[in-house]
């Protein structure tokens, strides 16, 4: 079978069919499961002891949260105990995979791991799944397909290992006491609710909590070890706004953009990413809110320090936050009563009406996109990967107007491509492209073409915007795929819209 590019679907997987498709065998939404127990946890010191209580075996599906991100040491401290093992046929379901997570890899090679679901990945993880170690297929889901294959039971997890940075004695726990403090929780809720058997780790076991974010009439066990990371490596990448001039004169014509299409205006919602122009699109917006005394609703996703100004300073009455992207929104979560955690569900879910559903305008980058707007943030140019979609489709598809904003050419490589390398974000849920040689908008929004018909905006076609690019780097030599397919990508709604294929040489 093949998707709209032409290319392979694997057997027994669901192609794309558009951003209304449904998963019938999978609507069904378990309930909470309250457990019957309360009181004291067992709390163990070795993973020997641990596995044992929890009857670890071969073949399980085994999950980790990501709020550490290139910080985590938990899913390096179990796959370091596995290695010692004859544990096999593992499956790992982290939310995220960073470079920190290399010791995964030998595990990979060595066959005890064999499948791996998760929503984003880069560094020694991915190499060796392009390889093709990995003997199942690589799934990349969304920060809002993964809670919806969890709930639903299409993703079932036996064992849920939760990084937790302060736990008490009865098994709640949160994200702002003790050394490793990382914020908000929300990627480790479904995990939470719907694993067989749930382990809190954590390093800082104390006997009363300022804050529950993490119930624990859902935990069954809680491991103490000498640490679970360092929230240093939390922030990866500037969170300030850009000082390029290129990437600021992008950022002022998407404000200016927004402005023009009555966006800006009070009670407005809004979602940027963590990079230095979605920033310097954030603040550029600040001004024109300050000028008019504009006040919004409320900025959500991972919520960076810039945001946290905004919110301070009276420009969002609220901020819903699933995981912190700095050392300074973890102290505001902490410190302000409207800084708001949420649940993975609650942000991306489709079948929760989720927060990105709320959305006025989302503010987001990419890889590559095609003459057909469809998004790459998974695979580089030369057909590695490198990330994954976190977010981006669900806010995509969720926001009432969907910008992405980058430099028309990096590296002597056009952004702009005939067909993108792999489909992270359909074409269907992209609204504007803005370029500092021009903004190119969707044709089927007819109504935000004719809002911007007289406008003074470099207003232009992605055709030409292609022939720009083109111009300046000359026609590049496609990317040769393999035919061996290492992995597909899926949408919030577990429909199937690319695959991932071995490259050429590797």
């Amino acid at each position: 079978m093949k998707n709209s590019l032409g290319r392979l679907i694997p057997d027994g997987m669901i192609p794309f069919q558009g951003t209304q498709a449904i998963i019938k065998q999978n609507q069904r939404k378990i309930i909470h499961k309250v457990m019957t127990h309360e009181g004291i946890k067992p709390v163990f010191h070795t993973l020997d002891e641990l596995f044992s209580f929890i009857n670890v075996n071969n073949g399980m599906t085994l999950s980790f949260h990501h709020h550490l991100r290139n910080g985590d040491g938990v899913l390096n401290l179990i796959v370091d105990h596995l290695d010692k093992t004859d544990l096999n046929d593992l499956t790992f379901a982290p939310s995220a995979i960073f470079p920190v997570h290399e010791p995964l890899a030998k595990l990979i090679k060595k066959g005890q791991v064999t499948g791996i679901v998760t929503n984003y990945l880069n560094g020694p993880v991915a190499k060796v799944i392009e390889e093709g170690y990995l003997k199942k297929l690589l799934v990349m889901d969304t920060h809002g397909g993964r809670p919806r294959a969890i709930e639903s039971g299409e993703l079932p997890i036996d064992v849920a290992f939760i990084a937790a940075p302060a736990v008490d004695p009865y098994g709640n726990a949160n994200g702002i006491e003790g050394k490793a403090a990382c914020g908000t929780l929300g990627y480790a809720f479904p995990d939470l609710w719907y694993a067989k058997k749930k382990v809190l780790i954590t390093d800082h076991l104390i006997p009363t909590l300022k804050k529950i974010d993490l119930q624990g009439i859902y935990v069954d066990a809680i491991l103490v070890v000498d640490s679970i990371g360092d929230p240093k490596g939390i922030q990866s990448g500037t969170t300030k706004p850009t000082r390029d001039p290129i990437q600021l004169k992008i950022a002022k014509q998407t404000a200016r953009l927004m402005d023009e299409l009555g966006m800006i205006k009070n009670n407005m919602s809004f979602q940027t990413g963590a990079g230095g122009t979605s920033l310097a699109v954030a603040e550029s917006l600040k001004t024109i809110m300050k000028d008019r005394h504009i006040k919004g609703s409320f900025a959500s996703g991972g919520i960076t320090n810039f945001l946290v100004d905004m919110h301070e300073q009276g420009y969002f009455d609220h901020l819903y936050d699933v995981q912190c992207f700095d050392l300074e929104a973890i102290k505001s979560y902490g410190r302000n009563p409207n800084h708001h955690l949420m649940d993975a569900s609650t942000y991306g879910n489709p079948y929760d009406q989720p927060m990105v559903n709320k959305l006025d305008v989302v503010i987001l980058g990419a890889t590559e996109i095609d003459l057909d707007f469809n998004v790459n943030v998974t695979t580089d140019s030369h057909g590695h990967i490198m990330g994954g979609s976190g977010g981006h489709s669900d806010t995509a598809e969720g926001a009432k107007v969907t910008i992405i904003t980058t430099n028309l050419t990096k590296s002597r490589l056009s952004m702009v491509k005939e067909h993108v390398t792999t489909i992270t974000t359909p074409g269907d849920s992209i609204d504007i492209l803005v370029t500092e040689r021009g903004i190119a908008i969707n044709p089927k929004r007819l109504d935000l073409i004719e809002r911007l018909k007289h406008s003074t905006l470099p207003i232009t076609t992605i055709d030409c915007l292609f022939n720009k690019a083109y111009q300046m780097t000359g026609i590049p030599k496609p990317i040769e795929l393999g035919s061996k397919i290492i992995g597909v990508v899926r949408y919030r709604d577990g429909s199937i819209i690319d695959s991932l294929y071995q490259l050429k040489g590797d």
